[in-house]
C-alpha cells in the first residue's frame, strides 16, 4: 500500500523532464493547471490547491502515440519510388508498437522491487493517482517498412517525441500535474544509415529513460 501522497508529487515532473528550460512566468493551460516557475527542468504544471494526500495506489493507463502533423504526408512527398510510400497502416502498425513499448516499460518501472500497489480497475470511486503517458509529435526522419526494394536511407538522427505524462484523480478524472518532456534521437553529427533495428533502439533507449526518470520521482516522493 502506498504511503500518503503530498503535494510533493510535483517532484515526480523535475525528475521525469529534462530538456527545456522553464520560463519564468507562470501560465495558465486550458484545464486551469499553472506553469511552476521553480521547476528546474522543462514545463511542469499543477493544479493550484491540489490535495494528493489520500491517495493510496497507483493507475496506469494505456499510452496513446500522435505523430506529428503531416508527417505522413512530408515523408511520401520525400519519397521518389512510389512502391515504397508509406500508409496509413504502416502508420498504425507503428503507433501501436510504439505504444505497446511505453507501456511495457512504465509497468516494469513501476512493477520493480519493492512494487507499488498498481490497481488495473478504479471505476468504483476508490482513492487512485492514475498515471496518464501520452507520446506526441512523433518523428521518425526514415521508417523502415521493409518493402523489397526499398532504398537505403541516411540520416543523423533517428528523430524525436515528446512525452506527455499527467496524474489524474481516478474517480472524477481531473488533471492535477502534468510534465512534459521532448526527446531527440542520439545525433551523431555524421550521416548514418538508419532503418528498423535501428529506429527501434532509438526509441527503447528514450523509453527506458522516461520510465526510470518515472521511477525515481515517485520513489523519492511517495517512499520518503
Amino acid at each position: 500500500m502506498l504511503k500518503s501522497v503530498r503535494i510533493g508529487l510535483l517532484a515526480i515532473g523535475i525528475a521525469l523532464v529534462a530538456a527545456c528550460a522553464s520560463t519564468s512566468t507562470p501560465e495558465e493551460t486550458y484545464d486551469g493547471l499553472v506553469r511552476v516557475p521553480e521547476a528546474r527542468f522543462g514545463d511542469v504544471y499543477q493544479l493550484p490547491g491540489a490535495d494528493l494526500s489520500g491517495y493510496r495506489a497507483l493507475g496506469l493507463a494505456p499510452c496513446e502515440v500522435a505523430f506529428r502533423k503531416n508527417w505522413l504526408r512530408d515523408q511520401n512527398s520525400a519519397s521518389m519510388d512510389l512502391g515504397s510510400r508509406l500508409t496509413q497502416q504502416d502508420v498504425d502498425s507503428i503507433r501501436d508498437a510504439l505504444a505497446a513499448e511505453c507501456d511495457r516499460y512504465f509497468r516494469e518501472a513501476l512493477l520493480q522491487a519493492p512494487a507499488y500497489d498498481l490497481v488495473e480497475t478504479f471505476d468504483n470511486g476508490e482513492a487512485v493517482l492514475v498515471l496518464r503517458p501520452s507520446i506526441i509529435n512523433l518523428d521518425i526522419n526514415a521508417p523502415d517498412t521493409m518493402s523489397p526494394g526499398r532504398s537505403r536511407s541516411y540520416t543523423t538522427s533517428a528523430g524525436e517525441m515528446t512525452l506527455s505524462l499527467e496524474a489524474v484523480d481516478g474517480t472524477t478524472g481531473q488533471v492535477l500535474v502534468r510534465v512534459v518532456d521532448r526527446r531527440r534521437g542520439s545525433d551523431s553529427g555524421r550521416m548514418e544509415w538508419t532503418n528498423g533495428v535501428t529506429n527501434r533502439a532509438e526509441a527503447d533507449r528514450i523509453l527506458r529513460s522516461w520510465a526510470g526518470q518515472l521511477r525515481k520521482g515517485l520513489d523519492a516522493t511517495l517512499r520518503q
